[in-house]
């Protein structure tokens, strides 16, 4: 019996996959959502911050198919609130940091068929067609909340893990997209060619209520035919009315009317590509 094993982290911790019987021959430590993966972690790797960001390596996406399954499920989630946005994602987003929170934390959940009721079903179309489609497997390493950072999901200040940040609010549920500028992703290039699946695109508008926006690089599109790549944002509100999510082509960006929002690097209040430091 062929039997591979896959280091999945640095930590110490495996997968077995039996090459012969595919999936069905995994440990069944590294079930989707099984808490017992990150019980086997020592309190050190727990506790291990090897690059210096703020986040526990027990918290990082090493697997190459895990980090796969992470991006499109978070591009996925965010992409299809504008064809078909479920009721729950409604009620809570509201902003451009609203809609990229909620793909976030459902791209590191287990999608079951309990979580498909609740936020893929219940709509008509074709939109509803391709997301019973949609399946990009569960991540292997862990999932939320069943992860080093429990119910939490973003860093909420500065510097390197420090004992007790996993207890005292270092971490949080919200972030806004200040916080998730400057403490949850990494800069990648001010040249937009440069982003990837799943990166964030930031702007710095002075003088509006909220100075700071994101947009998400969904790259190919999992909606349009045409091959291109697009991003998705919300805008907020507007005028003091509620805002919208919107879906551009990513190409079209450098010909928007106010060429404050064009992200270019000659652009001084765009600030750049950025990913996840989950993903670092």
């Amino acid at each position: 019996m062929l039997v591979v094993v896959l280091a999945c982290r640095a930590l110490g911790l495996v997968r077995i996959e039996n090459a012969s019987n595919g999936p069905a021959g995994r440990a069944s430590a590294a079930s989707p959502g099984n808490s017992s993966l990150h019980s086997s972690l020592s309190p050190a790797a727990g506790d291990r911050d090897s690059l210096g960001d703020g986040f526990p390596d027990a918290a990082r996406i090493v697997c190459p198919e895990d980090r796969a399954a992470f991006v499109h499920w978070l591009t996925f989630l965010a992409e299809v609130q504008y064809y078909a946005p479920s009721p729950e994602a409604s009620g809570e987003i509201h902003d451009c940091a609203g809609l990229i929170r909620f793909a976030f934390r459902n791209a590191l959940t287990v999608h079951n068929a309990a979580w498909r009721r609740a936020v893929l079903t219940g709509r008509t179309g074709r939109a509803v067609q391709i997301e019973s489609e949609a399946d990009f497997g569960n991540l292997h390493e862990f999932t939320y909340p069943h992860w080093a950072l429990g119910a939490d999901l973003f860093r909420t200040r500065d510097g390197p893990l420090a004992p007790g940040d996993l207890k005292d609010g270092a971490f949080a549920q919200f972030a806004d997209v200040a916080t998730l500028l400057h403490y949850n992703t990494f800069f990648v290039s001010r040249d937009v060619r440069a982003a990837r699946r799943g990166d964030l695109l930031f702007f710095y508008q002075p003088g509006q209520n909220e100075a700071y926006h994101s947009m998400l690089f969904v790259g190919r599109s999992y909606f349009q035919p045409q091959g291109t790549d697009w991003v998705v944002y919300h805008t907020g509100d507007i005028n003091g009315q509620s805002g919208q999510v919107r879906e551009v082509e990513a190409r079209m960006l450098m010909q928007l009317p106010d060429p404050r929002w064009r992200p270019l690097a000659s652009n001084p209040r765009f600030l750049g590509v950025y990913r996840f430091e989950l993903l670092r």
